[in-house]
């Protein structure tokens, strides 16, 4: 019922930004909180940030933030994450998903259902 497609990803060197977007399709995009979730080569899925149904609420993994902010538009079916000082440890496939599950916390990713093919960031130093 909802499909997720993750752009805006690419090379960038440390220090500089990017700003990665969640286009979603579908009935009910704001019924779900959102979550942004990266993996690097040979390491498990982890969390990112994720934002609450109407915006109003945000929380991010100790990593990002102050770096990452984390945003929607329910209006345009859009969820972004605009990433700064980036480093190279921030090089990973990012991936956005819908939140399906209350049983556990926000940064499980078993949480999370609906994930898009994900958006490559590379940061070099």
């Amino acid at each position: 019922q909802v499909q997720l497609v993750e752009s805006g990803g690419g090379l960038v060197q440390a220090g500089d930004s990017l700003r990665l977007s969640c286009a979603a399709s579908g009935r009910s995009f704001s019924s779900y909180a959102m979550g942004w979730f990266r993996q690097a080569p040979g390491k498990e899925r982890e969390f990112v940030a994720s934002i609450s149904r109407n915006g109003d609420s945000t929380y991010y993994a100790d990593s990002v933030k102050g770096r990452f902010t984390i945003s929607r538009d329910n209006a345009k079916n859009t969820v972004d994450l605009q990433m700064n000082s980036l480093k190279p440890e921030d090089t990973a496939v990012y991936y956005c998903a819908r939140r399906v599950s209350y049983s556990g916390s926000y940064y499980f990713s078993r949480e999370y259902a609906g994930w898009g093919q994900g958006t490559q960031v590379t940061v070099s130093s």
